[in-house]
């Protein structure tokens, strides 16, 4: 779990936007993309490694997974939500 405090601070580091913890929705979605092979990180990655927990954008558009409860805030990591 994101310390909430650091959570207030961290933002989007492409568009500036807030961001929140996803909710169990998102993440059973990615991880039916993943598990399908059609999940590809902003770079073109294929990702293989399911999702726990994440960072979502305001817009709902992005999220930057966090692994071993530290966010991963690369534009190139994030992980399209559309």
């Amino acid at each position: 779990m994101v310390d909430p405090e650091l959570l207030q601070l961290l933002c989007c580091p492409e568009t500036h936007q807030e961001l929140h913890l996803a909710d169990s929705a998102q993440l059973e979605e990615l991880n039916r993309r993943i598990a399908s092979g059609e999940l590809r990180s902003r770079s073109g990655r294929i990702v293989s490694e399911q999702i726990a927990e994440g960072l979502v954008r305001t817009d709902g558009k992005l999220l930057y997974p966090i692994r071993n409860n530290i966010p991963v805030m690369l534009v190139e990591e994030g992980l399209p939500l559309e």
